[in-house]
């Protein structure tokens, strides 16, 4: 995610281990507009478009 504030841009960045984000289903979208909500959902890891999570991960050990 890229928005400016105040004096420079920012960049929010997460990475999955597994699976990826889920889009838009219409490849022609240039950009999506989403709702606070909907952002939360998608970053928290559930298909917006099918209503479904992604699979949890549990790690063994962190190295």
């Amino acid at each position: 995610m890229l928005y400016w504030e105040r004096n420079g841009f920012c960049l929010w960045l997460k990475r999955l281990e597994s699976e990826r984000f889920k889009t838009s289903p219409d490849f022609s979208d240039e950009a999506i507009v989403l709702t606070v909500q909907e952002l939360n959902w998608l970053l928290d890891g559930f298909d917006l478009w099918r209503n479904r999570p992604h699979q949890v991960l549990t790690p063994r050990f962190v190295a």
